[in-house]
């Protein structure tokens, strides 16, 4: 048995497909699982023991490209895959281009999104229905259902090397207790204020008397935020923005007390980690991206909006009509309102609460 699955999205959406590999493993044990994903989100899966090949979709370079050259590199893509002769496919995207590599290929099985695009049409044998308000574990986990496949587990995974947890013990010069915090996204939409996320770093160090450690991408944005973040702070966190690769920052996220952060790609790392996150929701909604715990079998996020929790995990948001809205900003400002009225005495309450759990 061959399968091969796609997922062309961000790097969050990609970790969050580790259950559906775990289950399909499991029931075909001897299967050569391969995975086709955007470039830049493949730390996911890279070294997960149930994958076979990864291929890797360059966004960045394909969009550079004249429009000839664009559409060439698209279809020696896509026709890539019709040699390979998979016996099953499952596009966990609604795109064209998953559906394109599915209708060329040789699969018996194809799985997939019915969409209004014409290529779902008369592409896929089994249609995965919408998402609606579940959670995306439960919607990555859709294609087992549709081909009457067991769900054994839901537990999302993150794996690796022995030299990245070297490095990260470089890093922190063998400070063995510490709060990982993530306080930024590419979105910015998706920040706190920065004289909150300022008050949670010196609340941790002075209050808890335990040292916070700050990461962040090397994207130059992030970087500005979280030195404006820092010049507001009286303690002196370990910033590690922009130093540590996604594994990275996953072996350093798996020795910290609790994580705190924004809805991003580490968050989920944390939750996979099945380290306490604490995380703050403004445009998205928990229902959808909330941090699942390894522990449980269904979901604890079954609201729109306001204060939620999932085993270990907790989720901030406002209980607001609007929320979540799915914009980039209130009225395109690229600032969310409900992030910047987060309760800090309510938020300092529920990390205490965190931090006591931890000692016992």
């Amino acid at each position: 048995m061959k399968i091969l699955l796609l997922k062309f999205r961000n790097i969050g959406d990609v970790l969050l497909t580790t259950p559906l590999i775990n289950n399909l493993k499991s029931f075909y044990p001897d299967a050569q699982i391969d995975f086709a994903v955007n470039n830049g989100t493949e730390a996911m899966i890279n070294l997960n023991p149930n994958l076979n090949e990864i291929f890797t979709y360059d966004r960045g370079y394909i969009k550079s490209l004249s429009v000839l050259k664009k559409l060439w590199n698209e279809i020696q893509f896509i026709r890539s895959f019709q040699k390979k002769k998979y016996d099953l496919i499952i596009n966990l995207t609604s795109g064209d281009r998953g559906n394109l590599i599915a209708f060329f290929s040789n699969a018996s099985i194809k799985v997939g999104y019915k969409n209004k695009n014409w290529t779902s049409k008369y592409v896929f044998t089994h249609q995965i229905p919408e998402q609606k308000l579940r959670h995306t574990i439960e919607a990555n986990l859709d294609p087992l259902r549709v081909l009457d496949i067991p769900i054994n587990n839901k537990k999302v995974e993150i794996f690796w090397s022995s030299n990245d947890a070297k490095i990260v013990n470089r890093e922190l010069f063998n400070i063995n207790s510490y709060i990982h915090i993530h306080p930024v996204s590419r979105w910015l939409f998706k920040c706190i204020s920065d004289i909150t996320m300022s008050q949670i770093i010196d609340y941790c160090d002075f209050e808890l008397g335990i040292k916070v450690v700050i990461t962040a991408s090397e994207d130059k944005f992030e970087i500005e935020k979280v030195n404006k973040i820092l010049n507001k702070c009286q303690s002196t966190p370990i910033n590690l923005s922009g130093k540590l690769s996604l594994t990275q920052v996953a072996a350093l996220n798996k020795k910290a007390h609790f994580f705190i952060g924004v809805d991003t790609s580490i968050m989920h790392i944390s939750a996979s980690n099945n380290v306490p996150v604490l995380a703050f929701f403004g445009p998205s909604g928990a229902d959808h991206w909330g941090p699942w715990d390894n522990d449980f079998m269904e979901s604890g996020y079954n609201n729109r909006n306001g204060f939620q929790s999932m085993g270990r995990h907790k989720v901030f948001a406002e209980s607001r009509g609007c929320q979540p809205c799915g914009q980039d900003g209130c009225d395109g400002s690229k600032i969310s309102d409900c992030l910047m009225a987060m309760d800090i005495d309510l938020i300092k309450k529920n990390i205490q609460e965190m931090h006591s759990a931890k000692r016992n």
